[in-house]
């Protein structure tokens, strides 16, 4: 009787081992040697529209960047592009009239396409740091602590290889944390280091004024991420408006007031969409202690593309990762 479970056993571990070699033994995908002109194409409209804050053209860019993917899915760029806007549409979703349940998918969607472009790309560390944002975003999606604890060693690796980028992105997608929790304690630490990662000294963090390290700014290197650039052309604004927003969430509202005060030091603050936010954010920053450790927007609200809606421009009484700026604080310019 035993003789048929042997074989049977015997046979499992034979296609057991068959698939491992078969599988080990596949070509790895490799990127492309050179861009199509469609995808090409379908990059400027992703940039046209998403410099512009045109919410309401992702369905147009998606369609745009798809079928450039599907003609060419080894093209680093249109991968993580397509990640990109999944991330945007699910980050900003309180721009929608109604949210609907599905917009959970961009999560899983989002995370899929950065792995491809990490694949095509191993080597360009930002792409590590959104790809552990996106695990992290679908881990709480599904409550899965397994793929929590992946997604943060996921980020702490990322952080290693390209400490610029991605100490802002780690802490800025752990911003959501609560207050007295050590996940937010450590995301608020990881804003300290990437300021002072950025000028190559320690910050008084009793009086953080960058005053005295403008004369950094830098377009080129590793460290160009610290500042203004053609791809974030308010990353300086930005970074501040999100970590002054962190601070006043800690409870520590009067620090916060001089880290908000650091992104009027951009010679690009004038051309910023969300300088009246800030302005806001300078004056009620006492009274948004409490308003940041509510209970963030279910997003009902809908508003339209370009310039922030007046309601925006008026201050936005929600941590900025949970507004309709989440992406745009730091991408969209008056100048596109």
């Amino acid at each position: 009787m035993r003789k048929p479970l042997l074989s049977i056993a015997a046979v499992a571990a034979a296609l057991t081992g068959c698939k491992m070699i078969a599988v080990a033994t596949a070509p790895e995908i490799s990127a492309s040697a050179a861009r199509t002109a469609q995808a090409t194409q379908a990059d400027a409209l992703f940039w046209d529209r998403f410099h512009a804050g045109d919410y309401a053209a992702i369905p147009q860019v998606q369609e745009a960047l798809q079928a450039a993917y599907l003609r060419d899915p080894g093209d680093v760029k249109t991968a993580a592009h397509i990640g990109w806007l999944h991330i945007w549409k699910l980050s900003e979703r309180a721009r929608m009239a109604t949210v609907p349940a599905s917009i959970t998918d961009e999560a899983s969607l989002s995370r899929k396409y950065f792995a491809q472009s990490i694949r095509l790309d191993p080597s360009d560390a930002r792409l590590a740091g959104f790809y552990a944002s996106a695990t992290l975003a679908e881990a709480a999606i599904h409550r899965d602590a397994k793929q929590t604890r992946s997604g943060y060693y996921d980020m702490r690796a990322a952080i290693r290889a390209y400490p610029e980028f991605n100490l802002f992105t780690a802490g800025y997608v752990m911003s959501t944390a609560p207050r007295d929790s050590a996940r937010f304690a450590e995301a608020l630490r990881w804003q300290w280091e990437n300021i002072e990662v950025c000028i190559g000294t320690r910050i008084d963090r009793a009086d953080p004024d960058l005053k005295p390290y403008l004369h950094l700014a830098t377009t080129t290197g590793p460290k160009r991420v610290c500042w203004n650039s053609a791809i974030a052309p308010h990353n300086f604004e930005g970074f501040f408006l999100n970590m002054g927003d962190m601070l006043v969430k800690s409870g520590d509202w009067r620090t916060a007031q001089i880290l908000y005060r650091n992104a009027t030091l951009s010679p690009d603050f004038s051309a910023w969409p969300y300088a009246q936010v800030l302005e806001r954010r300078i004056v009620e920053a006492e009274a948004n202690v409490a308003a940041f450790n509510a209970l963030p927007p279910t997003g009902n609200d809908a508003s339209g593309q370009g310039e922030p809606p007046a309601d925006v421009a008026a201050g936005d009484h929600r941590l900025m990762i949970d507004t309709r700026f989440s992406c745009m604080g730091c991408h969209q310019s008056l100048r596109t």
